[in-house]
């Protein structure tokens, strides 16, 4: 199994004004721009570390999600939401053949932690030893910074903050993220059941 990110988040999707006032960086200064790369860096760190928190993705772009079996007759879940749409599905043999399942054999069933495909019709026809199924997607909350959830751009924002505060320090602990972080995320993060009891 195998997620990809088709496209990155691009520059002008950032929002570098935004966080530059966040930061409270004065403007008008012939460095301004200097700090430009290092800035959007920090975004974008920020931004896939709260993604990889929370299974979801922010900004809407294009995933692929490769697997060599069905993990459920009759459906396959997906990594990350949320789904907006399938684009294809795929099945590629060990020769490299490709063979497109009709859209009227699928359909998307959207959920906040778990999407699914869900097979329709013929179903998605079986992956034989060998091959893997392609399946690709739109997923994301929303195409511009200014539609997302406010506790999730705010978390983005606080992030990314303390990156950029922190960036010459070597001894902070592994995995470190701010408390206001953690507390913005959580009703975002994936419940993960065990014995009959979210956990």
């Amino acid at each position: 199994m195998m997620l990809i990110e088709e496209a990155k988040v691009p520059d002008e999707v950032l929002p570098l004004a935004a966080f530059k006032a966040h930061l409270r960086l004065g403007t008008g200064f012939a460095e301004n721009d200097l700090q430009e790369p290092v800035l959007k860096s920090f975004l974008r760190a920020a931004i896939a570390t709260v993604e990889a928190r929370t299974n979801k993705a922010l900004l809407e772009r294009d995933f692929s999600w490769s697997v060599t079996r069905w993990r459920e007759a009759g459906s396959e879940a997906l990594p990350i939401g949320p789904v907006q749409s399938i684009t294809s599905i795929e099945i590629v043999d060990f020769e490299g053949a490709i063979q497109t399942v009709p859209p009227e054999h699928y359909s998307l069933q959207e959920a906040a932690q778990r999407p699914r495909v869900i097979a329709r019709g013929a179903g998605f026809g079986s992956i034989r030893h060998g091959a893997r199924a392609i399946l690709r997607f739109r997923a994301g909350f929303a195409p511009v910074w200014d539609d997302l959830p406010d506790d999730l751009a705010q978390a983005v924002f606080l992030l990314a903050a303390h990156y950029y505060e922190y960036r010459d320090e070597t001894s902070l602990a592994r995995g470190c993220m701010p408390f206001g972080v953690q507390t913005l995320i959580e009703r975002y993060r994936p419940m993960r059941l065990f014995t009959g009891a979210a956990q």
